[in-house]
């Protein structure tokens, strides 16, 4: 039911992350659907995040860590556990998240470094370029927003930096 997401709620995301429910098989099971969801719309090099929540309740999940793990590894996806309940790994979640984006990247470019490269005339306009990953401004306009899944399905959640 959540299956509408549209590519305009995808385009010019640099990172998303894809949750499950660690206590709810069935949300697991779909997030493979949500990988195929952000491989058909998202920009080819988006960086993805697996997050299982819900880490704080131990004695009813049922979403092993090393299965998750692997699974994510298999995909050369990052993996956290997290607990929203308890903030444990919430921020390091983003954290991982920023720090992929940031590795993909390369590193900022400033204004004296494409001086000393000879590509920056003062007094020259410079024309804008787009800075999203599929050639977008980052000026267009926010898609509308999307109904949140109910906690028992994963969901996905695009980030933008």
């Amino acid at each position: 039911k959540f299956r509408t997401i549209t590519s305009s709620y995808y385009r010019g995301a640099h990172g998303i992350i894809v949750a499950y429910d660690v206590t709810d098989q069935e949300s697991f099971n779909n997030v493979k659907q949500w990988l195929q969801e952000i491989d058909r719309y998202a920009c080819e090099n988006v960086n993805k995040l697996l997050v299982g929540n819900k880490s704080d309740l131990t004695t009813k999940k049922v979403v092993d860590y090393t299965t998750a793990k692997e699974f994510a590894d298999h995909l050369n996806i990052p993996f956290l556990e997290t607990s929203a309940k308890n903030a444990t790994n919430v921020e390091q979640a983003f954290m991982t998240m920023a720090a992929e984006i940031k590795n993909r990247m390369g590193p900022p470019t400033t204004e004296a470094n494409l001086r000393s490269e000879g590509k920056i005339n003062p007094g020259t306009p410079v024309q804008p370029r787009g800075s999203g990953c599929c050639g977008t401004t980052g000026d267009e306009p926010s898609p509308p927003p999307h109904p949140r899944p109910p906690s028992s399905s994963s969901f996905v959640k695009t980030t933008r930096l």
